[in-house]
């Protein structure tokens, strides 16, 4: 083995970020003789705290974690999520969900929804969602747990995660992380501190003047990119020409409204705002472009479009899509906003920092930190924010909408590479391809290309070994199973109330 063990893990700053490191990196390396964890931050900094809702993929974070789920739910006041809606982004009054799970039963060896869009030829122009269990259950506000064990049920195509208050997830985390041996210390980053020969860095001094003295570096310091950006130098990689929303103003409100298990996204003249519902509160948030709104104009018209009354002060922030050139430098490692920035449209900022952790613990360095370990963690991490971005891309560019300047800005857009791609695939055949396993799957793509208003060039030839009568029947009859399997599921509430999951009425009153 080139080089020695690493013995020091230093994370700078903490936030969800910084904690998902130390309860993750603590609960698998933890045993490691010698291996000490220690996570830096300051009380004074704040965090950003504007991504609350996740995909399913935290499932398996919270597995390896090895958290009891209920508990989860009430510590952080957490509500189910399945799937996201999506309001007035085709055209003002459309709406669609991008459901977590799949759509129907694929049949004759392909795809469900060419059968879907054969139904489409024959006159059934049933929307999507009504063969998607999660949409429907979400639509009514129902939830209940997927049932593996009988594959032929409905139960099993539902995907679920979750919408939380970030700042209890990440107490939550940090409370595990110190039961697993990490060390927090309090005080701000004044200077780091690197070696004058190889430029590793090799602390961190903070404003009492104590030097933290590391051998891996994990920079959790949010935008500022404190380690890897402005220390080591590495550069940022600007999309906005594809992602021109660079403003954000947030806010929670008591509840009010809907109480469904969906985040709920509606399109706005220069941008979208998101509904997050939590069992204490409704996080809430505008993302625009300052080239097409001013802030006085967006604050406005989110406070204007709020189901409760304002529970704090409007959070503003400002940010541009993308991403660092390097995620790993040296011995530095960065995670979340250190190392990009997209927007939460599809809540994957937490996903990015799960994904970071477990590729991390991939390619875990010695002292000698391997050029081809470093170059592939950094490959594989700048893939993750293509393959979102284009994504991403997807819902602005497929829109009808010419009311503003920024929605035909949007319409005009040349994809990048990737998309243009699926785009032509789909409208060539209708057909969903998806690259090297990458995160969003093709019922994801597949809904937000249809729920855009993609127009499919036809189906998979197959399709017709069904007669016209059996494929109106199959299809009537999956989406009757599924109606029928979401009237028989408990509301949310009922749920959270009867797994142990819900607060207390004096706890969301005090929250």
């Amino acid at each position: 083995m080139s080089g020695e063990p690493i013995r020091k893990v230093i994370i700078v700053g903490g936030g969800t970020a910084g904690w998902m490191a130390a309860a993750g990196l603590s609960k698998v390396l933890g045993g490691f003789p010698g291996l000490s964890f220690t996570l830096v931050e300051s009380e004074a900094i704040g965090t950003v705290g504007v991504g609350e809702a996740t995909i399913p993929q935290i499932q398996a974070f919270n597995a390896m974690l090895e958290l009891d789920e209920a508990e989860f739910v009430r510590e952080t006041r957490a509500t189910y999520k399945l799937g996201i809606e999506f309001v007035d982004w085709l055209r003002k009054g459309h709406s669609y969900v991008h459901p977590f799970g799949t759509y129907g039963v694929d049949m004759l060896g392909i795809e469900f929804h060419h059968f879907w869009l054969r139904g489409h030829d024959l006159g059934d122009d049933t929307k999507l969602d009504a063969y998607s269990i999660a949409a429907m259950a979400g639509k009514a506000g129902k939830y209940m747990p997927p049932d593996r064990s009988n594959p032929n049920s409905p139960l099993s195509k539902l995907g679920y995660a979750f919408q939380f208050d970030a700042g209890r997830y990440a107490r939550y985390l940090r409370a595990r992380a110190e039961q697993q041996g990490v060390e927090r210390v309090e005080g701000r980053v004044v200077e780091v501190c690197q070696d004058g020969a190889s430029g590793l860095v090799t602390g961190v001094r903070l404003e009492n003047g104590e030097v933290v003295e590391g051998e891996l570096f994990i920079d959790c310091s949010g935008f500022r990119s404190l380690l890897l950006g402005q220390t080591l130098g590495v550069g940022f990689t600007d999309w906005s020409k594809w992602l021109p929303c660079d403003r954000a103003v947030a806010i929670p409100c008591e509840l009010g409204g809907e109480k469904v298990p969906l985040t709920r996204s509606t399109a706005r003249p220069a941008g979208w705002q998101w509904r997050i519902p939590l069992q204490h509160r409704i996080g809430n948030g505008h993302v625009y472009s300052s080239a097409h709104m001013d802030d006085t104009m967006a604050e406005e018209l989110l406070l204007a479009n709020l189901d409760g009354k304002p529970l704090a002060e409007p959070n503003r922030l400002r940010f541009a899509a993308g991403h660092r050139q390097r995620a790993w430098e040296k011995n530095v490692v960065a995670l979340g906003l250190a190392g990009g920035f997209l927007e939460p449209l599809e809540s994957t900022a937490i996903h990015l920092v799960q994904a970071g952790i477990a590729r991390l613990l991939t390619f875990w360095p010695t002292t000698a930190f391997g050029r081809k370990e470093i170059d592939r963690f950094n490959r594989e991490s700048e893939q993750d924010y293509i393959d979102i971005r284009d994504f991403l891309v997807l819902h602005y560019k497929a829109s009808e909408r010419d009311d503003s300047e920024f929605w035909r800005y949007c319409r005009a857009l040349d994809p990048p590479e990737g998309l243009a791609e699926k785009l032509e695939m789909f409208e060539s055949s209708g057909r969903v391809i998806r690259d090297h396993n990458e995160l969003f799957t093709e019922t994801s793509w597949l809904s937000v290309m249809a729920g855009q208003g993609i127009k499919p060039g036809g189906y998979h030839p197959a399709a017709l070994l069904l007669d016209d009568a059996e494929t109106r029947r199959r299809l009537i009859h999956i989406r009757d199973v599924v109606a029928s399997a979401v009237s028989q599921m408990p509301t949310q509430d009922d749920f959270l109330s009867r797994s142990g999951g819900a607060i207390d009425r004096q706890e969301r009153l005090r929250a």
